[in-house]
């Protein structure tokens, strides 16, 4: 019996970011061991998505304005997606987001009177403060959100502290925590790591920092930027991969800044061994950002034994210890640059920390997605339609 499963996002490769990238490897897991997994999506023009071996059903969408490469839409006004996702006999609905797509998978499950999991991925306040200036929109906009969580069946969280962002956020219910994983997660030799150096053009004495992300201004890209002016005068190289509206912005302050001839700008990478190859040559990971939850990236970079730089207290950084499994910072300007050029002249300890990253805080999804099925069994379990054989 396929387990007839359907995962609801508003990103999906190719737009590339942590949710995209879970919810890509949620249905590869889930596909390879019950079959029957369904990725319910905004159509991103130009899209492949007949390379999965499972089947992603797209709808009508619309780019979101000063959000490229973002899409949205309405599944309700495209007769197309609707006359075939009335054919799918869902058992379980899981919702990544609450705006469209989550708002869809709400109505298939209240349709199919059948369980609904919704995950709280992000820090969406910060989104929309960003554009919108009046606060009473916002507050509305978050209430909307809310609303959305409160319908479903189990409300998840990536990590524990984020348990406080939703409960911040007016939500007053019952969270699981359920771990984000990896699909780097391999005993790599030695010889990968040189190797990656070697296809990056770097020198094996080269200090190199860097950030994979998205390219705006809540991830306090300007931060590290800042950081770097302060440290110039020792060696060192940055690479900043990923997109977004900031990016010219960004590349503008580095050329201010003196930095052309250390930064560099590698844009969006899709394929997943060229991203790690970058987490491969790099010793420092800068990720200071207070706007995230629980980044995929940090725990990306781990897995390749580099440990991140973030900011004490940020709900992203609570699964680091100092010294430990990463390194922490007090959110100032100057306390960061000094740490960095600390750890430049200290690299043994930047590598030992990075190993002890990669034990640590590093889960595959394989593993991840086992966990999952579970919680979705006992969830289905009132209703009796077991999910695996």
């Amino acid at each position: 019996m396929k387990s007839n499963i359907g995962l609801f996002n508003e990103s999906f490769p190719p737009v590339m970011d942590g949710v995209s990238v879970c919810v890509q490897n949620y249905a590869y897991w889930m596909q390879k061991k019950v079959g029957g997994v369904s990725v319910i999506t905004p159509n991103v023009p130009g899209a492949d998505y007949k390379q999965y071996d499972y089947e992603v059903l797209d709808y009508f969408s619309v780019p979101i304005p000063f959000r490229k490469p973002y899409v949205t839409g309405i599944a309700d006004i495209d007769p197309a997606f609707l006359a075939k996702i009335s054919k799918r006999p869902f058992k379980i609905v899981h919702a990544h987001s609450p705006f469209t797509a989550g708002w869809a998978a709400a109505n298939v499950a209240k349709k199919l009177n059948i369980p609904m999991v919704a995950t709280f991925h992000s820090k969406y306040r910060d989104d929309f403060s960003q554009n919108i200036p009046s606060k009473a929109v916002v507050d509305q906009i978050v209430k909307r959100i809310i609303n959305f969580y409160e319908r479903a069946d189990e409300v998840w969280v990536p990590q524990a502290s984020v348990k406080e962002v939703i409960k911040e956020y007016g939500y007053k219910g019952h969270v699981e925590v359920v771990d984000n994983g990896s699909d780097l997660v391999a005993d790599y030799p030695e010889a990968y790591f040189v190797e990656a150096r070697k296809a990056l053009g770097i020198a094996p004495d080269d200090f190199v920092f860097l950030f994979v992300g998205q390219h705006i201004w809540q991830k306090n890209v300007r931060f590290i930027i800042d950081a770097l002016e302060k440290i110039k005068d020792t060696p060192f190289r940055m690479f900043f991969v990923g997109n977004g509206y900031a990016a010219d912005a960004m590349k503008e302050l580095v050329a201010e800044k003196g930095l052309d001839k250390c930064v560099t700008f590698v844009g969006t990478l899709t394929e997943r061994e060229a991203i790690t190859r970058y987490y491969a040559a790099a010793d420092l990971f800068l990720f200071p950002s207070l706007y995230d939850n629980a980044p995929l990236v940090v725990r990306e970079a781990a897995a390749l034994h580099t440990p991140a730089v973030m900011i004490e207290g940020a709900t992203a950084a609570s699964i680091l210890t100092d010294n430990e499994n990463g390194f922490l910072i007090p959110n100032d300007l100057d306390a960061f640059a000094s740490r960095l050029r600390e750890l430049i002249h200290d690299p043994e300890r930047v590598h030992k920390v990075g190993v002890q990253a990669s034990h640590s805080i590093v889960r595959s999804w394989e593993d991840v997605v086992g966990e999952v099925l579970d919680r979705y069994n006992k969830l289905i379990y009132k209703t009796k339609m077991i999910i695996i054989p």
